[in-house]
């Protein structure tokens, strides 16, 4: 039985992606969530306007959880549910996605996958649906290949060039880095394999889904080609990873693309988000829905702003790398998994006043790239 949750008899109400947030703080206060505390059981779905239901599945890391949306939909003079994202392929994520097949698709089929973005929370099970189902994928260009690409033998995703890459940027620790090196197959234990077929989505494609006309807004700095969704007339955002409510998205540099400007090109790509009505209610892939989208990108642009600004006086102090500059902008104990996500970070910082010719980078004689003020 699917949950309901009207959002109008409800009261009201700076991060890794990879990390827990902490308690609500002065920031979330400035956004509004609709739908209170209210959240989907495993399993089951919360409507959260007509035609579009919320389900929450977990996720075994630090960030426990992911969410997943199905839209009612016709496609091809059948009606059904589109789904929007995924969850890793794992046994308990099928056995969740088997209950909401009973629970929540009213008897109805699941019509087509969209897919956000390749990263493994979103694509992982992309190919057990579209086969059980029958259906296809929709996703990027880029993202979709991207993903085809990382589960390929000697992608370029391997632990070992991660630890060379990192290694370049001063995680050279003895245990770090013969940890990375252990992480060969990471993506492929959460993304077997991919669909050998897809339908492409490019920005500013409009997709109709049952009643509702989406815009294809694509973000860049998080994933290759992100693809948010924005309808309008209905005045909701599928914003995937590129527009969350309590923690900021993940914007890293890795090894695959390792001179890449990512936190210009996230900033820029939040912006585009601007043209959405001030009422609009935002479906993030993490965390609560909530209304307050340029709210949120001015706290976003406020975070990096300052998280710049500890880059800029630490390289002005002394050459650093990314590695001396990590204990200054994630201050708290980080597992392996985190520290892979903040380094991504903190290259991308450093690499944005790179861009700007606020800093200049030298390859040292221990192999280290520092960067100091010019």
């Amino acid at each position: 039985m699917t949950q309901k949750t009207s959002p109008s008899t409800l009261p009201s109400a700076p991060s890794d992606k990879a990390y827990i947030s902490s308690p609500m703080n002065e920031l979330e206060r400035k956004l509004h969530y609709p739908l209170g505390e209210a959240m989907p059981q495993a399993g089951h779905a919360i409507e959260v306007a007509p035609g579009v239901k919320w389900l929450r599945i977990g996720l075994p890391f630090a960030l426990n959880h992911i969410n997943l949306w199905l839209l009612r939909d016709n496609l091809d003079g059948q009606d059904g549910w589109t789904v929007v994202d995924c969850c890793i392929d794992r046994a308990e994520s099928r056995a969740q996605w088997e209950q909401v097949f009973v629970n929540a698709l009213e008897g109805l089929p699941i019509l087509r996958v969209i897919v956000t973005h390749m990263h493994p929370d979103h694509v992982g099970l992309a190919h057990w649906l579209c086969e059980r189902w029958g259906v296809m994928l929709w996703m990027s260009g880029t993202d979709y290949n991207v993903a085809r690409m990382a589960c390929a033998p000697d992608s370029g995703f391997d632990g070992l060039e991660s630890a060379q890459f990192f290694a370049k940027h001063g995680l050279v620790d003895p245990a770090s880095q013969e940890k990375l090196k252990a992480r060969s197959n990471y993506f492929t234990s959460l993304v077997p394999k991919v669909p050998r077929s897809y339908r492409r989505m490019m920005d500013g494609d409009i997709i109709t889904i049952g009643s509702h006309r989406f815009r294809a807004i694509s973000g860049y700095g998080h994933a290759p080609e992100h693809i948010a969704l924005y309808c309008e007339a209905s005045k909701i955002l599928l914003g995937g990873d590129m527009m969350l409510p309590r923690i900021s998205t993940n914007v890293s540099v890795y090894n695959i693309e390792p001179e890449s400007n990512a936190l210009q090109q996230f900033l820029d790509s939040i912006d585009k988000f601007a043209a959405c009505a001030p009422d609009t209610l935002a479906l993030p892939s993490h965390g609560k829905p909530f209304v307050g989208i340029h709210e949120r990108i001015k706290q976003l642009h406020d975070h990096h702003a300052d998280r710049l600004n500890e880059v800029r006086e630490t390289c002005a102090a002394k050459p650093s790398s990314a590695a001396d500059v990590l204990p200054v902008m994630f201050k708290r104990e980080l597992d392996l998994h985190q520290t892979t996500f903040a380094m991504g970070e903190v290259i991308a910082h450093l690499h944005f006043l790179w861009f700007k010719g606020e800093l200049k980078r030298e390859l040292c004689s221990d192999g280290i790239y520092r960067f100091e003020t010019v």
